[in-house]
């Protein structure tokens, strides 16, 4: 965007002031009119909206496997695995499960409510702003979207302008399936998305990276709006003497190397002892040789980093200690061969940043009881990873550390459930969705108690002045024992 396309005031070629509209004024104000009307809170048209994002996927499936392919180089079946398949269950799930989210919840009352009815009443924000990224450019776009339909709320959709094949089917086809009266597709890169951000929202959700959500939380505090961010972070994983190299090996890669390791809660480096380390590093170039071949340049399960700015980025952190396995790359095809790096110190760029990409530093530690003073002396983490056969082992690392999420001698496989929430704490985000959790992101949680207009003379026990009996009975009928569910 130009100067010229700003908001405000600009002077042309004779010095004469020319006022400059801003581009999402009609947009943002369509869509808050809609809200006003009270367009989107009927079950039905929540339902209705939710169909026509799953009729979206299931219709445009090849579209999105080629623009995907494009963008990332992601196979048709990952593409359905992390992408595709999820939003279609998310759909599923909030279809079947409208009308019970949308119930008021009834609460418990005490003695001086017993008449009156207290219950929650989930009510919709009214326009929100989903900024998503570009690594699962249809599932962290979509599945957000899916609440904050669910919710019946007003929605701006901003997707990656690094993404640019997915950002074109968002933007050209996906509004054709939802109603454009309370829905819209907003195009542009950094200088427009904090010319958007300058508008005030009822609720933002951002995905990204923590230096972009502090900017996103900064631009939100001019307006009092809530956020949730999700954010990213260096996800530990701990991996005990005790474990089967080879099992570990196998699921740290999987996840590791999944989209070119370009996944917000992969491992994203490895704790554990030398000994444990001269074991691990043969079972991974096993497991590595296994999943992609001797050459994983010509495996089709194999992406690609997103951009040439991103390739070189990780090019640099192949310095860091010493290449173990892997190492190669190519800057015409974004290629990086899936790497193992070992003698890595804390000190190292590749230990101050999230990878992003398919690269695994090994540090080592004596001791579970170093590894965690390790992971609790960084910021907290969006994914926490334990392997041991060890039950008790698992547990401690999970009594005693912090993270957005944890598995223990798992993955990332929890992201497939939508019972649990993503989420991150600290520095790796706040809120959560998933499931139930994104329509309860998306929605108010109103406190209501409905008395009667009638029956006074029931109240007059409580107004003043308050002789001793007075006293005596609101007391005991605010006492703790004396609540009741209705």
């Amino acid at each position: 965007m130009s100067s010229k396309e700003g908001k405000g005031a600009v002077k042309d070629s004779r010095s004469q002031p020319t006022l400059v509209t801003d581009p999402f004024e009609d947009t943002l104000r369509r869509l808050r009119e809609s809200f006003r009307a009270g367009r989107t809170r009927p079950a039905e048209f929540r339902a209705a909206q939710l169909k026509g994002l799953g009729r979206f996927l299931q219709e445009n499936k090849q579209l999105l496997h080629e623009a995907l392919a494009q963008d990332l180089r992601k196979s048709a079946f990952e593409s359905d695995l992390s992408e595709i398949i999820l939003c279609q269950n998310e759909v599923r799930l909030a279809l079947s499960s409208l009308n019970a989210w949308m119930k008021d919840e009834p609460v418990a009352k005490n003695l001086l409510t017993q008449l009156d009815s207290a219950f929650i009443r989930k009510e919709p924000y009214g326009l929100v702003l989903i900024i998503a990224p570009w690594n699962y450019p249809v599932n962290l776009i979509l599945v957000p979207l899916v609440g904050a339909l669910a919710a019946g709320n007003c929605v701006v959709l901003k997707p990656s302008e690094i993404s640019q094949s997915t950002e074109k089917v968002l933007a050209e086809v996906l509004p054709q399936y939802l109603d454009q009266s309370c829905f819209a597709v907003l195009l542009g890169g950094p200088e427009e998305t904090g010319q958007l951000l300058e508008h005030k929202f009822d609720y933002i959700f951002f995905t990204g990276s923590p230096r972009v959500g502090k900017i996103v939380m900064t631009a939100a505090t001019k307006h009092l709006t809530p956020v949730t961010l999700e954010l990213g972070g260096k996800n530990p994983c701990y991996v005990d003497d005790d474990c089967d190299p080879q099992t570990v090996a196998n699921r740290v890669a999987f996840f590791r190397y999944f989209n070119a390791g370009q996944t917000c809660v992969a491992p994203d480096y490895v704790l554990c002892s030398p000994g444990m380390q001269e074991r691990l590093v043969p079972a991974l170039q096993s497991a590595i040789t296994r999943f992609y071949g001797e050459d994983p340049r010509g495996s089709p399960d194999l992406g690609r980093i997103i951009s040439d700015k991103h390739f070189q980025r990780l090019q640099g952190l192949l310095g860091c200690g010493r290449v173990a396995v892997g190492g190669q790359s190519d800057g015409s095809d974004r290629y990086i061969a899936p790497t193992v790096l070992v003698d890595v110190q804390e000190t190292e760029p590749v230990m101050q940043e999230e990878i992003f990409g398919p690269i695994l530093p090994i540090v080592n530690v004596r001791s579970l009881d170093e590894a965690i003073d390790f992971m609790n002396r960084r910021e907290k983490p969006l994914a926490l990873y334990a392997f041991s056969n060890s039950r008790q082992v698992v547990n401690q690392v999970l009594a005693r550390t912090s993270s957005g999420n944890f598995g223990g001698n798992e993955g990332f496989i929890y992201l497939t459930l939508s019972s649990l929430p993503l989420g991150g704490v600290g520095n790796s985000g706040m809120g959560r969705y998933h499931g139930k959790f994104s329509f309860d992101t998306f929605s108010h949680h109103r406190a209501c108690l409905l008395s009667h207009a009638g029956l006074d003379k029931v109240k007059q026990v409580t107004y003043p002045p308050y002789p001793g009996w007075n006293k005596k009975l609101i007391t005991w009928a605010l006492s703790a024992g004396s609540c009741t569910l209705l």
